[in-house]
C-alpha cells in the first residue's frame, strides 16, 4: 500500500509556492526582485500545475486504498 504523503506534502507546498510565485510575476505582490518579471510569471503557475497534480495523485491513491478495504 502507497503512502500519501510524499505526494500531498509537496504538492501543497509546490502549489503556495507557485501561487506565490505566479502572483508575484504578474505584480499582484509587490516588494520583489520578482515582482512584475515575466519568467516568474511563467514558472510560477509551471510550479503550481506540478504541485496540484501531485495533489491529484494522492487522492487517487486514497480513494483507491478505501475502495481497496
Amino acid at each position: 500500500m502507497k503512502r500519501i504523503w510524499p505526494y500531498l506534502v509537496p504538492g501543497v507546498l509546490l502549489t503556495a509556492v507557485g501561487a506565490v510565485w505566479t502572483l508575484q510575476g504578474f505584480d499582484v505582490l509587490g516588494g520583489s526582485v520578482m515582482s512584475g518579471s515575466a519568467l516568474w510569471a511563467t514558472i510560477g503557475p509551471i510550479v503550481l500545475l506540478v504541485g496540484l497534480g501531485l495533489i491529484g495523485v494522492a487522492i487517487v491513491i486514497a480513494r483507491r486504498r478505501r475502495e481497496a478495504k
